[in-house]
């Protein structure tokens, strides 16, 4: 749904401003740029992780995924982002996640390090506003739906 307001361009513009902080936000985590993830956010955001626990604010955020086990390697792709709502100041969108994740102790092969644990298929729902003319996530709630077991 979208603001009777908004012009094409204007739509297109907030959305794909949107999108690009999805991406950015998977990028900084595969990256290990927690500093630069918390400034996807809104300074205070609300991030409701897939085990439930909330985060407020940036300085939670970074103290979150700093905890994380340093040789951890994730590559999140990013899917399907489908908006609910646009507005001029503000928009929501439900965003697929395939989260892959390995170990750097996990030697590289001729194709890359192999996977270890799960393939995960999860989202982020997520509200977006504008924050000191910069576009921002406010809320996400990331979720996981389903996941490869191994047989």
């Amino acid at each position: 749904m979208q603001d009777e307001a908004l012009d094409p361009v204007s739509l297109m513009v907030i959305e794909h401003a949107c999108r690009r902080l999805v991406a950015q936000s998977a990028h900084c985590v595969d990256a290990s740029q927690f500093n630069a993830l918390s400034n996807v956010f809104s300074a205070n955001a609300r991030l409701v992780r897939p085990n439930g626990s909330v985060l407020e604010g940036r300085e939670a955020i970074i103290a979150a995924y700093t905890s994380r086990p340093a040789d951890r390697i994730t590559r999140h792709l990013v899917l399907n982002t489908l908006f609910h709502s646009v507005h001029q100041a503000s928009a929501s969108a439900t965003t697929r996640i395939l989260l892959w994740a390995t170990r750097a102790e996990v030697e590289p092969g001729p194709f890359g390090r192999p996977v270890r644990g799960p393939q995960i298929v999860g989202a982020f729902a997520d509200t977006f506003l504008i924050e000191d003319g910069v576009w921002r996530i406010a809320t996400r709630h990331a979720s996981f739906e389903m996941c490869t077991v191994d047989s």
